[in-house]
């Protein structure tokens, strides 16, 4: 599938969007609602009902073919939209197993970078002790450094 390229006001249209919007935190689930009320063993109309008050409170966002739990819902769920960092030294020799393993952690996103790490793991804060831990049986992994944030500022 290639993505067309807009140009003129469609771009203009999208920059705009982008200067204007804020960075937020939501997860996205991308599944037919059909396919959802099946998984909870309900009616497709039971569940419209259900994501509707969800709606409502905003707590999601739903769309054709996708639903985002929206950082109210992740909130009241008690997870917070502010999550902790782990920096991670890898041995040169043992990058590609280790990445391996970080990728079955219970984590949100890892980045590869460049500097004097290697990696970057975001972690839900109350899964940062279970991450932690894990990362010590990992072999390969020469130090770590850990950053819990407080307050998003922008």
């Amino acid at each position: 599938m290639t993505v067309e390229i807009p140009t003129g006001k469609p771009l203009k249209l999208l920059h705009t969007l982008y200067s204007q919007g804020k960075p937020v935190t939501t997860y996205t689930i991308n599944l037919k609602q059909s396919d959802l009320a099946k998984q909870l063993n309900i009616s497709r109309q039971a569940l419209n009902v259900h994501l509707r008050k969800l709606r409502d409170n905003g707590l999601i966002r739903t769309g054709r073919g996708f639903i985002d739990v929206t950082e109210k819902g992740l909130n009241l769920l008690g997870i917070s939209a502010n999550p902790a960092f782990v920096f991670i030294k890898v041995s040169p020799l043992q990058r590609g197993e280790a990445y391996q393993h970080l990728l079955k952690f219970p984590i949100e996103r890892i980045f590869r970078v460049a500097g004097d790490m290697d990696a970057i793991l975001v972690v839900e804060q109350r899964k940062l002790d279970e991450a932690l831990k894990k990362l010590t049986a990992v072999k390969g992994i020469q130090d770590t450094k850990s950053y819990v944030t407080i307050q998003t500022l922008k």
